[in-house]
């Protein structure tokens, strides 16, 4: 009796071992089928330049990068366009730029507290213009420089209290936490820091024409020597205003279709995203060429 137990038990030990065996095949399988499909989707993904690359615009700052979306950079662009072609200083683009991130994260927003709306988060109800107006990103930081700039030295005032003085904030701290980020972008966006500011983003989804970013930068910076050659735009500019004209071409490229930016001896290239040398980058003329077919 006591043999006939033993091999039974043996039996279903070679059973029991058979079944681990079959599991752990499979499960070896199914990590390998696992594996192989996400290479495939990854691959996939990547031809079809799907949401896996992420857009962004950056600007070193000594040890620090900072990081916007391009519907932010290019806010922030219009901003320190307009404090240029005001003939203000970069300090005023800083702290406009600061205020922008607290109000509405620099997006031109149609909501608020109560009726406020827009980059700024201006009231209608409170003399800033008509909600129309303020939604027009371009007349609401017009009206924040009017304010600014009527403050006795906001120059040297930290950019908080200058904040606080045009917007009259209940939270009159909270612009100093944008001073880093908006510093650097002001620096860039106002030619202080050539070749500053890359953007990373993927490929033109539309064509376009140069003669849409000569408007697009007629309308911020104001009438200058301009003129397109095939697919690119030739703005004349030279030192800091004509850095101030390519880095707001990069900053707005996402939504103008721009491919490349060429300037002082520097090249950006939508394809890798960063400045890099070019012999045949004029010292007085931003080249901006854009996707055509």
């Amino acid at each position: 009796m006591a043999t006939r137990t033993g091999r039974g038990s043996t039996a279903r030990g070679r059973r029991t071992k058979q079944r681990a065996a079959w599991r752990g095949a499979v499960l070896v399988l199914l990590a390998v089928v696992l594996v192989v499909v996400a290479v495939v989707a990854v691959t996939n993904a990547l031809s079809r330049n799907t949401p896996l690359i992420t857009e962004e615009c950056t600007v070193v700052n000594g040890s620090s990068t900072y990081r916007l979306q391009p519907e932010q950079a290019a806010n922030a662009a219009l901003i320190s366009a307009i404090a240029v072609r005001r003939n203000l200083p970069p300090r005023a683009a800083s702290i406009a730029i600061a205020t922008a991130l607290q109000e509405s994260k620099l997006q031109n927003i149609e909501h608020g507290d109560m009726d406020s709306i827009g980059l700024f988060q201006q009231r209608p109800s409170q003399g800033w213009g008509t909600a129309e107006q303020i939604l027009d990103p371009a007349y609401a930081t017009n009206a924040f420089y009017n304010h600014l700039v009527a403050i006795p030295d906001y120059q040297s005032m930290p950019i908080t209290e200058a904040a606080q003085r045009v917007q009259l904030s209940a939270y009159p701290e909270a612009y100093a936490q944008h001073e880093p980020v908006a510093r650097s972008f002001a620096s860039a966006l106002t030619g202080q820091s050539p070749a500053s500011l890359t953007c990373t983003l993927r490929p033109t989804s539309s064509n376009a024409t140069p003669a849409g970013v000569i408007e697009a930068a007629t309308a911020v910076f104001g009438q200058r020597q301009v003129s397109a050659e095939g697919a690119t735009a030739v703005i004349d500019g030279t030192g800091t205003d004509g850095w101030a004209v390519a880095q707001w071409a990069v900053a707005t490229a996402s939504a103008h279709q721009v491919t490349a930016v060429e300037f002082d001896g520097q090249r950006w290239e939508r394809a890798h995203g960063t400045w890099q040398p070019s012999a045949g980058a004029s010292n007085r003329r931003v080249r901006i060429t854009v996707a055509q077919s």
